[in-house]
């Protein structure tokens, strides 16, 4: 034993020597040829919004190793890392001769190593390039090496960067490597801010990682971490009674699992860019725990195989604030591997809103306006309410409310199916159909494909306005996922639907009124929607098998709709007020509605397509300019009494017979004309108004009956 440690305290004595004599000369003589430091691996990390760790990978080897720098770390954990193990290390340029000599002295006095004389700039170098060899002279080499190549270090980095080089890549027992990845494995949190006792540990540990690790050893590791507070005791970075207090701390005796927030999500920004270490997503870290949390707790109440996926999505942005893909990511008895917020399921009745939104921009309905609910067959479609029962007659919010059937169907006629999924798509958010299949009435009650993060976006539109974005997943980019919003409805509408939704009758022990939102149950009960926004955010909950198969009696009001309520609790106190209604907006009675507003009398059966007025010219979708000497003249043909002009749902000029109006547009830009008869039959047109060249223009227009 005492040869051995001859031989190590030689190699200390031989370094002092070195640097005693000539051969110092020969190591600084480094710095000028000094290549840079290799790359060291990392694992890829991905991170929220705000830089919070959510989920890290390993190396393929299984190490983990995160990327560490000296400002993100506890300063007194850097400041007690120094000075326990190269308290020069500020003033030295990566060889220490005063370490060097008296760890050759204090072995030559007790005959065994004291202290070691290698800085921490020389230890990155060992952990850089790691030595070889066991002998003696292969151990002498290898520290020459490490001494060379510390000054190189000086030479090319600044003492901080040799710091975070440190804090990577340190051992730290087992596969851990660096002291956030300790921090991470043995803490459960970023080293930002340690207590005495857990940087006395990370401290100690590298110097035996293995002997002392606290999942193992954990009486080693107390008693390691002691000699750090007894050794540092004097320097003034801690007082004796905090000392005595971090001394009696307990050691974590077992290691936690590295963060797997947000998993799916983590996973597919890897696939993305699989050559970027560092991945920033739009994810809120705090929001995603506490849905994900949620998620774990519910699941349990399901039943076997059933399984449930939530996205959160901010609604002036379009920003993916959560995506919970699954209750588990590790359960395959639930499809854990499977990203269920982006699989496509039938929405159920969650698509209404938006048959409603386009029949409110039409001008062919309003909230107030009365509608009949009652049997009614479309060709060889007949579709019947959830309970099979009808209401009669309901005002137009009330159908939606209670989600109504036929009273959808009938708007949807009015409004037409391939419009309602021409406009959700051009919203970002195209609806699946079978190849060569076009859109028809049962696409209003679930008839289509669509996948919750979709189904979240659209919502958010709603909420924002009629204005909707495409989903952003990431914040780390120059170039975002997103983009400018796109028109999904009018602001008018939006708020419309939003005033309604606010209405609809709460699940059972929730308050109602706190959010708007709607649920929805496919065919079969294989899917259970729930979707709701408040000012700020909105979230979709879907529930279901991943297979496909049907759970009996599973419905959206009673599966989804409580988990979404409990979700806004979980994050919100209040939730955010909407926005002022806009200045178009009609906020009054039936009553006081125009005549034609008053009851919607598109009902099957009672208006056919060929009774209500047609505008002749000019045609659907044209494109003219705009001339301020002479207005646009609208034909309209057929019609049932006197003609209401909507122009953007909103009614223009008064009621009339005449079958030509003249409009003046004010502006240019899209504009939706709505000509209305006195049964509440309707047609519409999209018109692109453009100024002649080198015209620059402004929205708006005014019309008039002659």
């Amino acid at each position: 034993m005492r040869r051995t440690l001859a031989r190590s305290g030689g190699i200390a004595l031989l370094g002092a020597m070195l640097v005693a004599g000539g051969g110092y000369a020969w190591l600084v003589g480094a710095r000028a040829a000094a290549p840079p430091p290799p790359e060291p691996a990392l694992s890829v990390e991905v991170l929220d919004r705000e830089g919070r760790l959510l989920r890290p990978f390993a190396l393929a080897d299984g190490r983990w190793r995160l990327k560490a720098q000296a400002g993100e770390v506890d300063r007194r954990f850097l400041d007690m890392l120094v000075a326990y193990e190269d308290k020069r290390f500020w003033q030295h340029g990566g060889v220490d001769p005063v370490a060097l000599l008296r760890a050759a002295g204090q072995m030559a006095l007790h005959g065994r190593i004291v202290s070691g004389g290698s800085t921490l700039t020389m230890q990155v170098a060992r952990l850089l390039e790691p030595r070889e060899g066991r002998g003696l002279a292969a151990k002498l080499g290898a520290k020459l090496r490490e001494m060379r190549r510390a000054i190189q270090l000086e030479a090319r980095l600044t003492k901080r960067e040799i710091l975070g080089l440190y804090l990577t890549l340190a051992p730290y027992g087992g596969n851990i490597e660096g002291a956030r990845a300790a921090s991470v494995a043995y803490f459960g949190k970023e080293p930002r801010r340690l207590t005495l006792a857990e940087a006395a540990l990370l401290v100690a540990l590298p110097q035996a990682p293995e002997s002392r690790r606290p999942d193992r050893q954990p009486e080693r590791a107390g008693r390691a971490r002691e000699a750090v507070l007894a050794r540092l005791g004097a320097t003034g970075l801690f007082d004796t009674p905090e000392a005595e207090f971090a001394a009696r701390a307990p050691v974590p005796a077992r290691r936690l699992a590295m963060p797997m927030l947000a998993a799916h999500a983590a996973e597919a920004a890897r696939r993305e860019r699989p050559s970027v270490p560092v991945h920033r997503l739009a994810i809120e870290a705090s929001a995603q725990m506490r849905l994900e949390e949620l998620a774990a707790e519910r699941v349990r109440e399901l039943g076997a195989g059933v399984s449930l996926a939530m996205v959160m999505v901010d609604n002036a942005t379009g920003d993916v604030l959560a995506r919970v893909s699954g209750a588990d990511p590790l359960d395959a008895s639930r499809a854990g591997a499977v990203d269920l917020t982006r699989a496509v399921r039938s929405p159920g009745s969650t698509l209404k809103p938006f048959i409603y939104g386009l029949a409110f921009e039409d001008g062919i309905a309003h909230p107030e306006t009365l509608i009949e609910d009652r049997p009614a067959r479309f060709g060889a479609y007949r579709p019947r309410n959830f309970d099979r029962d009808y209401q009669g007659t309901v005002s137009v919010k009330q159908a939606l409310q209670l989600s109504l059937n036929v009273p959808a169907v009938v708007l949807l006629q009015a409004v037409g199916p391939q419009r309602l999924a021409s406009r959700l798509g051009q919203a970002g958010f195209a609806l699946k159909l079978p190849p060569g299949e076009i859109p028809g009435l049962a696409v209003g009650l679930g008839g289509v494909g669509i996948s919750l993060d979709a189904l979240a976006g659209l919502y958010a539109g709603i909420a924002n306005g009629g204005e909707a974005h495409r989903l952003r997943e990431r914040v780390d980019s120059a170039v975002t996922d997103g983009e400018e919003a796109r028109r999904l409805m009018s602001p008018v509408a939006a708020w419309y639907l939003a005033q309604a939704l606010v209405g609809t009758p709460a699940p059972r022990n929730e308050r109602a009124g706190r959010i708007a939102f709607k649920t929805g149950t496919s065919f079969g009960y294989r899917d259970a929607w729930a979707v709701g926004f408040d000012g700020r955010r909105t979230i979709a909950v879907w529930v279901g098998r991943p297979d496909g198969q049907p759970v009996p009696g599973m419905i959206g009001r009673e599966a989804a709709a409580p988990i979404l309520f409990e979700a806004f609790a979980r994050l919100v106190t209040r939730p955010a007020p909407f926005g002022p209604a806009p200045r178009e907006a009609l906020n009054t009675r039936n009553i006081d509605l125009p005549p034609p507003l008053r009851r919607f009398g598109r009902m099957a059966g009672q208006v056919g397509m060929a009774d209500g007025p047609r505008i002749a010219f000019p045609p659907d979708g044209a494109s003219v300019e705009r001339d301020a000497d002479e207005p646009l003249a609208l034909k309209v043909s057929g019609g049932t009494g006197r003609l209401t002009v909507f122009v953007d749902g909103v009614p223009s000029g008064t009621p009339a017979s005449a079958a030509a109006f003249f409009w003046q547009p004010a502006g240019t830009g899209f504009v939706r004309l709505t000509v209305m008869d006195a049964a509440g039959a309707s047609d519409s047109i999209t018109l692109r108004i453009r100024e002649p060249a080198g015209v620059a223009g402004t929205p708006a227009g005014q019309l008039s009956g002659r």
